[in-house]
């Protein structure tokens, strides 16, 4: 069965750091790369039989490499000298060599990029529980927005049903808006299979989809 396996490449790194921990670029781009290659292995009456791999796509986007203004210590951050910054693009260029692994990169929405307090940090302050003076630069984190990363998934999986190019799909991703491809993948007589990596979707989902498959019990049991 000829498969194409696509991966939200934010949603993996963070659900990977939670549940296996922190490793370095090419560790975590051999881990995923085993991993994808486990969804090949289907057992059929026993026995297991190696699925035909199409392609692996990688949907990511560059790390962020502007200055960013920290509300608490009312300074610029310079992103582009962050450890993050050089992990993810190493991160990207390991991926890069893997045999039939594709990278689709989107872009990070600049206007929509900035220095927010945790929401479990907000909850305290409106319970009086701390004030603002007792906040710290942990209590803030990044938020960042994508853009171009869904559509070209959507796309991705449009043309490869079209065109009858694969048998079946894997998503690894965790609750997006993918119902309207994964509907037509299926009209189309593709199977479509959803790797959650563990992560809790809306049962609703099961309605637009032909299984759930996650092939690592560290995931499951976050």
């Amino acid at each position: 069965m000829k498969t194409a396996i696509l991966i939200d490449g934010g949603f993996y790194r963070k659900r990977a750091q939670k549940c296996l921990g922190e490793k370095t670029p090419a560790e975590r781009a051999d881990e995923l790369y085993r991993y994808c290659w486990r969804h090949l292995i289907d057992k059929r009456s026993g026995e297991r039989v190696q699925c035909e791999l199409y392609r692996i796509f990688y949907y990511d986007c560059p790390p962020i490499a502007k200055q960013i203004y920290h509300p608490l210590s009312k300074k610029s951050i310079d992103l582009g000298r962050s450890d993050k910054k050089v992990w993810a693009e190493q991160f990207f260029r390991e991926l890069a060599r893997k045999r039939k692994l594709a990278l689709r990169m989107g872009e990070l929405n600049d206007a929509a990029t900035y220095y927010n307090l945790k929401p479990e940090v907000t909850k305290k302050i409106l319970d009086n529980k701390i004030g603002i003076t007792d906040l710290a630069e942990k209590d803030f984190k990044l938020s960042l927005q994508q853009k171009g990363v869904d559509m070209r998934i959507g796309l991705d999986i449009a043309s490869m049903a079209y065109k009858q190019q694969v048998e079946r799909i894997i998503l690894i991703a965790g609750d997006s808006d993918f119902v309207p491809a994964a509907k037509l993948a299926r009209r189309e007589g593709i199977g479509f299979i959803l790797d959650p990596l563990g992560h809790h979707i809306r049962d609703s989902l099961s309605l637009h989809i032909d299984g759930l498959q996650t092939r690592d019990d560290h995931f499951r049991i976050m």
